[in-house]
């Protein structure tokens, strides 16, 4: 990989006063905070997804010229050009030496075609296939742990084990992780589930959760228009929301207090999950670590309840 920290431009501020982000950190919480709209900088829809996808990009060799970027991303040069000088950056060189920071490992690309590359695949290579597969599937961990920040961490976990209540709402695949989820949290703290279950529905789920209450709402592109909603009507209710999804340009994080960002890009035919139940399980660590004796009390008492009824074949 080139070393662009030796030549890398120097940063002039905007015509509107924005000085552009000069490492991938600050770059990101630019783009979350555009997404929030507490940036006073603004993008339209279609810049603030180039600039989600050119974030989950860093690192990667279509980076190296605007035009293999821009055929990476299905766009036109110009958008991206427009868009580094929109950020603050003088032309795209700028923008590409913080995408391809030094500080960054270097990385093999993400194979993008999904459900085609599958069903086309040479079924005398099905092992092959599988190895790409759980190779795109390890990349996808790695590029979540690069972004994952300790402040990140900390803010849900402590959000998820100080609330009177947790919820969790996704639905399709995101259903599964989500009831994965509430299980695991719910190992280590009362009053955790999901936001709607075969008795209630989802109005019902939301007029029973309170200000302070948190909900942790699931969805990546293509987004869920309903998971969308409910996110945004439990905010404006006073609800701590948390959003686990894929770009810093998602649908669900303007209406999050806090924004878990997780790549799900694969040859899988489906949106890819393995990354989302890994990250959770992190999370959902950091939520044990973060109670202390007090989860140690929570594991112990289901123990002794499993033990009780006799659940398990010893």
């Amino acid at each position: 990989m080139p070393d662009y920290s030796r030549s890398m431009p120097t940063a002039e501020p905007s015509s509107e006063g924005h000085s552009p982000p000069q490492d991938i950190d600050s770059l990101r919480e630019l783009a979350l905070s555009i997404a929030r709209g507490e940036s006073s900088l603004r993008l339209g829809p279609k810049a603030q997804e180039t600039l989600a996808r050119l974030i989950d990009l860093q690192g990667d060799q279509a980076l190296l010229s605007i035009s293999t970027a821009a055929r990476r991303l299905q766009v036109n040069p110009s958008t991206i050009s427009r868009l580094a000088r929109s950020l603050g950056y003088e032309k795209f060189s700028g923008l590409q030496a913080v995408l391809l920071s030094p500080g960054l490992s270097s990385s093999h690309s993400f194979y993008r075609n999904h459900a085609t590359q599958a069903l086309q695949a040479d079924r005398s290579c099905l092992h092959s296939q599988a190895r790409q597969l759980c190779e795109e599937n390890q990349h996808n961990i790695e590029r979540f742990l690069t972004n994952l920040t300790h402040e990140d961490i900390t803010a849900f976990a402590t959000a998820v084990m100080h609330a009177p209540r947790v919820r969790l709402y996704g639905v399709r695949q995101f259903h599964a992780l989500c009831s994965f989820s509430a299980y695991g949290i719910g190992m280590l703290r009362s009053d955790v589930a999901l936001l709607s279950d075969a008795n209630t529905g989802i109005a019902e789920g939301l007029a029973a959760m309170s200000p302070g209450d948190v909900l942790i709402a699931a969805s990546c592109k293509p987004y869920t228009r309903q998971v969308v909603d409910v996110c945004r009507l439990a905010q404006q209710s006073g609800m701590q929301t948390l959003a686990i999804t894929d770009y810093a340009s998602s649908a669900l994080v303007k209406h999050a207090d806090l924004s878990i960002l997780i790549p799900h890009e694969s040859s899988f035919i489906s949106n890819s999950m393995v990354a989302y139940f890994a990250a959770m399980e992190c999370l959902i660590n950091a939520c044990a670590t973060l109670a202390g004796e007090a989860a140690v009390d929570e594991l112990t008492r289901r123990d002794q309840f499993i033990t009780a009824l006799d659940v398990e074949i010893r």
